[in-house]
């Protein structure tokens, strides 16, 4: 009796261990966004004389004012982002599924040769390849257009690599023959067997994805020129283009209101990352 006794305050002593760490964690995680909020609100003095501050100030309309001064357009950028990330999300999950089932489905001879290429994909840094898709573009006259910033999506090897291991254990074959035998077309069983299966694979590739190409600076910045063009990220970084000040509450600002977006969608889609992850590493 006394040895269960023992065992139950234990695992209670360890469970509230474990919740004290979490809480730490979370904290952690939130800290950083809640001072870039609070920032948001203080002056360029402020900022610079106590860089580290827990409480909203006064100067949140001033620094709007600054961003209004500066050519600064939250509206256009906002709407020019969500354009190319919805562009970019809906090319990656659909397609990178569609390829990850045909790597599982199909017993073609290369298919492992095909997989591993695409894996030797993943390890090339977008950088290098830059000024040349940068030449390509210019050529078929797809500077500023946002094309070049969508269509290239479409071969994503990070989600095919996360979409072929969540099929491999969540789509059972024997369905597939199945609707193979009472006349269904590979579309059509795709679309209607497939994809709702790996509804949890791609609210978690969605998000990754809305995620990165929302944060995407580096392709946008060499393609887009005109300023009815320039995504969120741009324009937060032409903020700074003053050498002799920068008002540093009108740069928190707009980097609050770059994040804020990414806020809603992964507080509308995160319980389906743990899913996702879970059941995409399970085997059958």
């Amino acid at each position: 009796m006394r040895y269960k006794n023992h065992i139950s305050r234990s695992s209670r002593v360890m469970m509230v261990i474990k919740y004290i760490v979490c809480i730490l964690l979370g904290i952690l995680s939130i800290l950083p966004f809640w001072i870039m909020f609070m920032n948001a609100t203080r002056g360029t003095y402020e900022i610079q004389q106590n860089s580290i501050s827990l409480l909203p100030s006064k100067y949140l309309l001033s620094n709007l004012k600054v961003l209004h001064g500066k050519s600064f357009n939250p509206v256009r950028g906002f709407l020019n982002s969500l354009i190319i990330s919805t562009g970019v999300t809906v090319c990656t999950v659909y397609f990178s599924l569609l390829t990850a089932y045909a790597l599982v489905v199909y017993d073609w001879r290369m298919r492992q040769p095909f997989f591993t290429f695409i894996m030797a994909v993943m390890m090339i840094p977008a950088q290098i390849s830059g000024i040349g898709f940068y030449q390509f573009m210019y050529k078929l006259h797809w500077t500023n257009s946002f094309l070049p910033l969508i269509l290239p999506a479409i071969a994503s090897p990070a989600a095919v690599f996360f979409m072929r291991q969540y099929l491999l254990g969540a789509l059972p074959l024997d369905i597939i023959d199945s609707a193979r035998i009472d006349g269904a077309g590979e579309f059509h069983i795709f679309n209607k067997i497939a994809l709702p299966i790996a509804k949890p694979a791609m609210a978690t590739q969605a998000i990754f994805s809305f995620v990165g190409s929302w944060n995407n600076l580096f392709t946008p910045m060499i393609l887009l020129t005109k300023q009815n063009k320039y995504t969120m990220p741009i324009m937060v970084s032409l903020l700074r283009g003053d050498i002799y000040k920068t008002e540093y509450g009108s740069v928190y600002l707009g980097l609050s209101l770059t994040v804020l977006p990414l806020f809603v969608i992964y507080f509308f889609l995160a319980r389906y990352i743990i899913e996702g992850v879970a059941l995409g590493s399970i085997k059958g």
